[in-house]
């Protein structure tokens, strides 16, 4: 997993842009990590050669690595604002965290070019597609970035098998 950047970068040579991010606020727990992750795989396909985060708990590092996602980790809970270490703003935030507004504010707080989320009108009105009812959580972000025109594969959901520990020596 790559680790952010430091907030001030100042060894970019001139006139090179900085790599565009991406921000995904998932602060939940392991089964809605696991029923995202069709929708963080068609934003890394959508996105290629950009910075990809994952606002989410610390312990989601190993499952970014188990779902073979090369992603870096803000520690969050809840629907809070994110720890945004870089100098610019996320190119690109994308909520996946719920249908509260307190989401929907956490990350408009960041300054983001645009903001991806179902429509929240108590969140000032933030638009986007109606929230659905009776939906599964992995057709739900599936359909919310089919909404923004990514295509997502909702049986994306494999796991790659953790490597093996060592034994230690003289067990």
């Amino acid at each position: 997993m790559s680790d952010p950047a430091p907030a001030a970068d100042t060894r970019r040579p001139s006139g090179e842009r900085a790599r565009p991010h991406l921000l995904v606020l998932r602060a939940l727990g392991l089964g809605d990590f696991l029923t995202a992750v069709p929708a963080l795989r068609a934003l890394e396909r959508a996105h290629p050669g950009w910075s990809m985060q994952l606002a989410a708990p610390p312990a989601h590092a190993d499952l970014l690595a188990l779902a073979g996602l090369d992603w870096a980790l803000l520690p969050t809970e809840g629907p809070a604002t994110p720890p945004w270490p870089y100098a610019e703003p996320p190119e690109t935030a994308v909520n996946l965290h719920g249908s509260g507004p307190e989401s929907v504010r956490a990350l408009r707080a960041l300054g983001p070019r645009r903001l991806w989320s179902y429509a929240h009108p108590q969140a000032g009105g933030h638009p986007g597609p109606a929230w659905p009812t009776g939906m599964h959580d992995v057709d739900l972000w599936c359909g919310l970035l089919a909404y923004y025109g990514i295509s997502a594969d909702r049986g994306d959901l494999r796991l790659l098998l953790p490597r093996a520990r060592a034994e230690p020596a003289g067990a």
